[in-house]
């Protein structure tokens, strides 16, 4: 017999990490310490249980599991019942719980929550990529990036890198300005993941000028002026005609209109974003 007071096998077909945060919650309302908690994570066949139980009939155990496949279920329950070893379902009550409410039934498969925390943290970071990508401030993003945006100034390049990426996409985006050249690394991507952004002139003017205005600036300046702004925009298009790159006009749209214009011209293209979405 082992020397521990208990040995606690987590068991799961999953990680495990809810059915052991559950057993150190348990155990820390006893006055013990000399436990000690075995973690078999990934259990998908009979012959991994039976394993397991073999080891554990041995030992002053008990059996704490998180198990969403029936079948794998009923045998650990079944054979850790002959064996008179406590098992305890971690996962089962809940789920009769919600399923009851919900009145439909649970999916039943493993590892979802890992593919939640996966997409999670996808998210996380296609949002870093687009901060970090933003308004050109590094061009080497642009051979990392899923979509490039291209545009002048206030055609809603930023509003929309940070609306794809909340769909898990990783977007740079690079300004169009007649006196700067753009990167060369523009040219070296694929062009197939380049979108040109454009605008009404009129419409530009009004943006323009309540940005300065926010600034505190006055609307005589260049940046607001009708001359600038049809330059600005003969400038782009000659950029985009060089790309052969799709372009869309923003200037009535919403950001999540011009987004799932965006997706839809991808989609079409049959481009794929490594499964990020």
């Amino acid at each position: 017999m082992n020397s521990t007071s208990i040995i606690i096998y987590i068991i799961s077909d999953s990680i495990g990490e809810t059915a052991e945060a559950v057993s150190k919650a348990a155990i820390s309302q006893f006055n013990i310490e000399n436990y000690e908690i075995r973690r078999f994570p990934y259990i998908n066949e009979e012959q991994q249980i039976l394993e397991i139980l073999d080891e554990a009939k041995n030992e002053n155990s008990a059996i704490v599991f998180t198990m969403v496949v029936p079948t794998l279920k009923d045998i650990l329950l079944d054979r850790a019942g002959r064996l008179n070893i406590p098992c305890v379902d971690i996962m089962t009550p809940v789920l009769d719980a919600m399923g009851t409410v919900l009145k439909v039934p649970s999916k039943q498969e493993p590892g979802l929550i890992r593919r939640l925390d996966e997409r999670y943290f996808r998210k996380v970071e296609a949002i870093e990529f687009a901060v970090k990508y933003d308004d050109g401030r590094d061009p080497r993003g642009l051979k990392k990036a899923d979509i490039v945006l291209i545009g002048i100034s206030r055609t809603s390049k930023t509003p929309l890198s940070m609306y794809l990426a909340h769909k898990n996409l990783r977007v740079a985006n690079i300004p169009l300005v007649p006196e700067v050249l753009p990167p060369k690394e523009l040219f070296e991507i694929e062009q197939k993941k380049i979108i040109g952004l454009t605008t009404d002139p009129i419409k530009l003017i009004e943006i323009r000028r309540e940005r300065l205005k926010a600034l505190g600036l006055k609307n005589e300046a260049s940046y607001a002026s009708m001359q600038r702004i049809l330059e600005e925009l003969d400038y782009a298009e000659e950029i985009m005609k060089k790309l052969d790159c799709p372009v869309i006009d923003v200037s009535s749209k919403a950001v999540e209109e011009s987004a799932g214009i965006i997706l839809e011209i991808f989609k079409n293209m049959g481009y794929k974003f490594s499964d990020r979405v």
